[in-house]
């Protein structure tokens, strides 16, 4: 004879979906800002994310028209975001389908340009193509991992150590690639002669094919810089998300892009906090599980 409640398997088989569906919301969120990984990227997905819990409560509360205009909000932002980030949802999906789970987890671990080697190399290398007034245009990889298909020509591949030495090289007028532009990543050159996609935005009649296909780049993918040299003023600017900033010298230059390649700033600010949500969702989801398993078990339901 039960001395006890006994449990409702109606409510505890509707427990188990709502807490898996929470889990499984929870881990998907933690892929995303993990596969992103870039600070002010991280704002628009937290931004996202507030969207669909206000959502959530407001369905849940009743109030209808609310619901409504938020739900149209959340697609709203989803297809937005998808369009921004296209590249990074391509390089997803296509990990997703090769079946590299593990790989998706594995924040990156590339290195970034340091202050005092790299962006000196660069910088000493603007300034003297600079002062030549010598036209040069550099890509420069800032996070996360630029799809090259993402250029109009892929250029010549290099792989090369970044130095002032070859980048004056290459952007001389008697050699084969001084039209392109170079890509740079980490702290290798690794390829020139890059033909990019030209700016469709109304332009000054000042600025010449660099500085459109800097801009071009940089409104199609978010995660890099180009920093141009014109080659009849030998001014120099730095493009980022379609935008120029210029002229520049070349001590500003080195101070953006110091600020810009700090990795304390970029990367170093995101992984403590992911590798605490690992932590907390890892603990919580133990206890759940657990619990669960009681609520699920025998002597949990028939007492004596």
């Amino acid at each position: 004879m039960n001395s006890g409640p006994s449990q409702d398997p109606a409510g505890t088989s509707a427990l188990v979906l709502q807490s898996l569906d929470i889990v499984l919301v929870l881990v998907l969120t933690y892929l995303v800002l993990l596969f992103i990984g870039e600070r002010r990227t991280l704002w628009m997905v937290r931004g996202l994310i507030v969207l669909m819990l206000a959502s959530a409560v407001s369905n849940r509360l009743g109030l209808v028209l609310l619901s409504f205009v938020l739900e149209k909000l959340v697609v709203g932002s989803a297809v937005a975001m998808a369009v921004i980030f296209q590249s990074e949802f391509r390089r997803f999906l296509e990990q997703l389908g090769r079946g590299e789970i593990v790989q998706l987890l594995q924040p990156s671990r590339r290195a970034v340009p340091k202050a005092d080697s790299v962006v000196d190399e660069i910088v000493d290398a603007v300034k003297e193509l600079s002062q030549n007034r010598t036209g040069a245009l550099m890509i420069l990889e800032t996070s996360g991992t630029i799809d090259e298909r993402d250029f109009s020509v892929q250029g010549v591949k290099l792989d090369a150590e970044v130095s002032k030495e070859l980048l004056q090289t290459i952007f001389q007028t008697s050699t084969l690639l001084h039209d392109g532009a170079v890509f740079i990543s980490g702290s290798r050159i690794m390829a020139a002669g890059v033909i990019l996609p030209l700016s469709e935005r109304t332009a000054s009649r000042q600025l010449g094919t660099r500085h459109r296909a800097a801009m071009g780049i940089t409104e199609r993918v978010e995660n890099c810089l180009c920093v141009v040299v014109s080659e009849e003023t030998g001014s120099i600017s730095l493009a980022e998300r379609g935008s120029l900033n210029r002229p520049l010298t070349s001590s500003k230059l080195k101070e953006l892009l110091e600020a810009r390649f700090s990795p304390s700033i970029e990367e170093g600010a995101v992984a403590p906090g992911l590798r605490s949500l690992g932590r907390q969702i890892s603990d919580k989801g133990k206890a759940l599980i657990l619990r669960l398993l009681r609520l699920l078990s025998p002597a949990s339901r028939d007492k004596k």
